[in-house]
């Protein structure tokens, strides 16, 4: 019988086999994870679980390159395997961790790993068809990192492999020239197990997968299957020490999972405001109204004076946002009264505290005139170089003197490139104009205790603060909080209609965030308080618009009676989130024997617009905290431990910032911590 050898072709279509299986099965996991996404937005008694314990099975398409020859001490062929293929099972128990609705999770897998298969047949020297076959198998240890990069129930992962031989057996048979058909085999099957394995591998992989569930969340105990492939490639996976045998291997499968969800809590408790609830099949809309006491309170707040007058690129006149009296008005001026010298250009927010800075060269001369024996140093830093820095600070002298009456002795003006305490740093590149425009200034300094801050000395100390009685802004925590959980996949925007009980109708929106807070005047001006009712209207993806309703009761927010209440500011420097020197001894001896017995002290951090949002909230929290650490120092040394703390890091939020960030020195006071000092009701 004539033996024709079509093992080539055969093996390009075991291949076109394989690629054709393995490109099915993506497709199709892709498919289903699509088709699964949206489903994560039904309404469940229990949470997903964020452990699962299964098992997994598939199979391993193993591909085998390079050489082998000598297959162990005793037989060493006549002719070079190179190539082959073959399929072996692979079973494995699992455990994965990751939570609900995040995008990372871990993943371990341990079990029996067959990397068997067999070569393309070769020729002898004799014209001899040789086939050799091989029975390799591991316990596999493979751990590896979770990713589902859109946080539904598709997901990849990657990471290493640590393989364990346990069988490493062969077949080696060597057929007779096919000129000669009726020769008796001479050439027996010859068994036997390879030399010089090698007993440890170290490889990697990565794949991808999709969770389907086999059970709904109205049950603790959940089932999921999980569709897998995976991409093993040969780095690593030598099964021998000697010649070049590797092997790759296209890993495609399924698990079967299980694990527990935790009850949701339906019940609502009594302490929680009103929460109003519409559901739909996709986004869930509530409205949180707080309650609130009305009541009037007058806060004494101790306002800094930052001692830096800010100019206007390509000028070296003081611009006209700062209060500039004529020579006649300076004997009526009162630090006590500044609303009657209000600036033009304020932008709307925290209008009493900016116009106060707004007046500092008035305040400035106006201690001066009182303090015949103080003087000052004015610095203007301009990138144009020290020349046009002196003629900023020489503009501020004459000024002071022609307006004041203040003897020239008594003013010294320099010019600098860069102020000392510098915004823009060397080799920086981003948001570079509103560095620079707060660099451009002129500092005041002194060292006339008269005109500085208490304890305070030194060119560097700011100035006297100024005392204002204020009512403070409502607090974050007392807005209207309206939420479309879900809203982020399910809609393009939403929007938002209030009408009240007059019929009044207000529209805000349209939102892409899932979460909105509006404060309660917004909504109820000075009337103090109102119902309504609330739609939510939201557009989907698809062009279809769908609508949510909730009734609510808004109070206007009035902050609670305090007879004595108490406000002081520390202002820090660029991207600093350590106090400046000079008020840790104002905390320490001016802010903190200040604090009644049993007090509540809050705390809030800011930041201005510069930089990154999230490492801005990181900054302000810092420098919130790093205020709390020095009071907390100083009480504890006064032997006091009634006070209690309450810290916030806001970061650059322009809804809740003390201050806008259109001019240099908004930012500048937007740098700062807001010490609150609240006495016992």
């Amino acid at each position: 019988m004539k033996l024709i050898n079509n093992n080539k072709w055969g093996s390009h279509k075991v291949w076109f086999s394989y690629s054709l299986t393995i490109k099915s099965f993506l497709i199709s996991a892709f498919i289903m994870a699509g088709v699964y996404m949206p489903l994560g937005a039904q309404e469940a008694q229990f949470t997903r679980p964020s452990w699962w314990f299964g098992a997994a099975a598939g199979a391993n398409f193993n591909f085998y390159e390079g050489s082998t020859m000598e297959l162990n001490s005793e037989l060493t062929v006549p002719t070079v395997f190179h190539k082959g293929n073959g399929i072996g099972l692979y079973i494995a128990p699992l455990v994965e961790y990751y939570k609900p609705d995040t995008r990372l999770g871990l993943m371990l897998q341990a079990g029996y790993d067959s990397r068997k298969g067999a070569f393309d047949q070769v020729n002898t020297p004799c014209n001899c068809p040789a086939d050799l076959s091989t029975d390799l198998s591991y316990i596999s240890f493979e751990p590896s990192l979770r990713f589902a990069p859109f946080k539904s129930s598709f997901y990849l992962y990657a990471g290493p492999r640590f393989a364990y031989n346990l069988t490493k057996s062969f077949t080696y048979q060597q057929g007779n020239n096919p000129a000669y058909p009726e020769q008796v085999i001479i050439a027996p099957e010859v068994k036997g197990d390879f030399s010089n394995m090698n007993e440890i591998q170290i490889s990697g992989q990565i794949g991808a997968g999709v969770d389907i569930p086999l059970s709904s969340q109205d049950h603790q105990t959940q089932f999921v299957l999980s569709p897998f492939v995976s991409f093993q490639p040969y780095f690593g996976q030598l099964p021998r020490s000697i010649e070049t045998w590797n092997i790759t291997t296209i890993r495609a499968g399924a698990a079967i999972k299980l694990g527990r969800g935790r009850k949701i809590e339906t019940t609502p408790r009594a302490t929680l405001p009103e929460v109003v609830v519409v559901t739909g099949p996709e986004v869930k809309f509530s409205v949180n109204a707080p309650g609130n006491v009305q009541s009037e309170v007058k806060v004494k707040e101790v306002f800094p004076i930052r001692n830096y007058v800010f100019f206007d690129l390509e000028s070296t006149e003081i611009p006209d946002r700062y209060v500039l009296l004529k020579k006649e008005q300076v004997k009526e001026f009162r630090e006590d009264n500044l609303d009657s010298y209000s600036s033009k250009n304020l932008s709307g927010r925290s209008d009493r505290q900016m116009n106060v800075y707004y007046n500092i060269l008035n305040i400035l001369g106006d201690r001066m005139v009182k303090n015949p024996n103080a003087g000052i140093t004015l610095v203007g830093s301009s990138e144009k170089g020290p020349a046009d820095g002196r003629k900023m600070a020489e503009s501020i002298k004459t000024y002071l003197v022609n307006v004041f009456g203040i003897s020239g002795s008594r003013i010294t003006t320099e010019g600098r490139t860069k102020p000392v305490i510098a915004s823009e740093q060397p080799g920086g590149t981003l948001e570079l104009v509103l560095l620079r425009e707060g660099d451009r200034r002129v500092s005041i300094e002194s060292n006339s205790p008269a005109l500085l801050m208490e304890f305070q000395s030194g060119p560097n100390a700011p100035l006297k603060p100024v005392e204002l009685i204020v009512v403070p802004e409502a607090p974050v925590e007392s807005y209207v909080a309206f939420e479309s959980k879900g809203a982020e996949e399910a809609y393009t925007s939403w929007s938002l209609e209030l009408r009240d009980e007059k019929g009044v109708v207000q529209n805000y929106g349209p939102y892409t965030e899932e979460k909105v807070s509006i404060p309660t005047k917004t909504i109820l001006g000075t009337r103090p308080e109102g119902d309504y009712k609330v739609t939510m209207t939201g557009q989907t993806k698809d062009g279809k618009t769908v609508k949510k309703e909730a009734t609510t009761h808004v109070v206007l927010w009035t902050p609670a009676k305090t007879e004595e209440a108490m406000r002081f500011s520390v202002i820090y420097e660029f991207n600093e989130s350590s106090a400046i020197k000079i008020y840790d001894k104002y905390l320490t001896e001016v802010v903190m024997p200040k604090i009644p017995v049993n007090a509540k002290v809050v705390i809030r951090g800011y930041t201005d617009i510069i930089g990154d949002e999230t490492n801005n909230k990181e900054l302000a929290l810092a420098r919130a905290n790093d205020v709390k650490g020095i009071l907390e120092k100083a009480l504890s040394k006064a032997g006091r431990s009634d006070v209690k703390f309450e810290v916030y890091g806001v970061g650059e939020d322009q809804k809740t910032a003390p201050f806008a960030n259109k001019f240099p020195e908004e930012r500048f006071y937007n740098r700062t911590v807001i010490i609150d000092v609240l006495p016992v009701k």
